[in-house]
């Protein structure tokens, strides 16, 4: 019995002696890219929610562990094209400067190591753990421009339907909006795009938990992109509102921060709203379908 069980044990002492020495490897090659990119989280209130990816991939993970415990472990050698074309990934970042591509391709190298030390039953399992990671990387400066610029325009031309429909004259020039005697600007920062992002890691971590369907689980997610659009444009006419009706300075400092913690609290209610009404609406079905059955 003993030498049965110390035989069955080998795949799994084996791919753990595999596994080290490209830990280690892997560990050193990114021993800057990961300190960066904890300094950006700290620095830069769009991706302050990259704290959190990491913790939850690995709990998304442990949910898991029965799963992969009876899967079959069939190293395979795929796993070793995927590691080397992330590796490549991370060497064109490195060399051209693009630290989303050096970022990105701990991903693909973790997705690599899976594949060829453990197999496709086990990748295939960890698949959902392993793409909710992609939050944890910024975009790159070119993405994230060409989504914050029309999402600006969008708060703008909202904002200006909701400041008018309250009966103060305004008149809009591109993104920026024109009150009597006073202009506010839609900034990037006031795109909205920070909530966005949030919002969405918050609409699937929340379809997760309350959802076993795929389908619910997507629509909850989708949810909360008109949400977060309609949440920060209530902030900027908001916003524009207090500084006519109060005093410019509602505009900025303090007054400015707090209201952008307000619309994502209710956009966040908003979410909830939406989970509530589908499950609701479940109900509802299921009353009338079961008569008939």
């Amino acid at each position: 019995m003993r030498a049965r069980a110390w035989s069955g044990s080998l795949p799994g002492v084996a791919a753990v002696l595999a596994a080290t020495p490209l830990v280690l490897a892997l560990g050193w090659l990114y021993a800057d890219v990961i300190p960066a990119l904890a300094r950006q989280w700290a620095a830069d209130p769009d991706y302050s929610h990259g704290f959190f990816v990491v913790p939850l991939a690995a709990f998304f993970a442990w949910e898991r562990r029965e799963a992969l415990a009876r899967a079959p472990l069939r190293p395979h050698a795929a796993g070793l094209a995927v590691l080397a074309a992330s590796l490549v990934v991370f060497i064109a970042g490195r060399y051209g400067s693009e630290l989303f591509l050096t970022r990105v391709s701990m991903i693909g190298v973790l997705a690599g190591l899976i594949l060829y030390l453990a197999g496709r039953a086990h990748l295939r399992i960890l698949a959902f753990p392993i793409a909710f990671l992609l939050f944890m990387v910024p975009l790159p400066a070119l993405i994230f421009n060409q989504l914050a610029f029309p999402l600006q325009l969008v708060a703008s031309r909202l904002g200006e339907v909701a400041i008018s429909a309250s009966g103060v004259p305004v008149l809009r020039e591109g993104n920026v909006l024109l009150l009597p005697g006073r202009a506010l600007e839609v900034a990037e920062a006031c795109s909205g795009i920070r909530s966005l992002l949030s919002l969405l890691m918050l609409a699937i971590v929340l379809g997760y938990f309350t959802e076993r369907r795929t389908g619910p689980r997507v629509a909850i997610a989708l949810a909360a992109v008109p949400i977060a659009v309609i949440a920060n444009a209530i902030r900027v006419a908001g916003t524009g509102l207090a500084s006519y009706w109060i005093s410019p300075a509602a505009a900025e400092g303090f007054f400015h921060s707090f209201s952008g913690w307000l619309m994502f609290v209710v956009a966040l209610v908003g979410l909830l709203a939406v989970h509530r009404a589908m499950e609701l609406a479940r109900g509802r079905v299921f009353r009338v379908v079961r008569p008939e059955c």
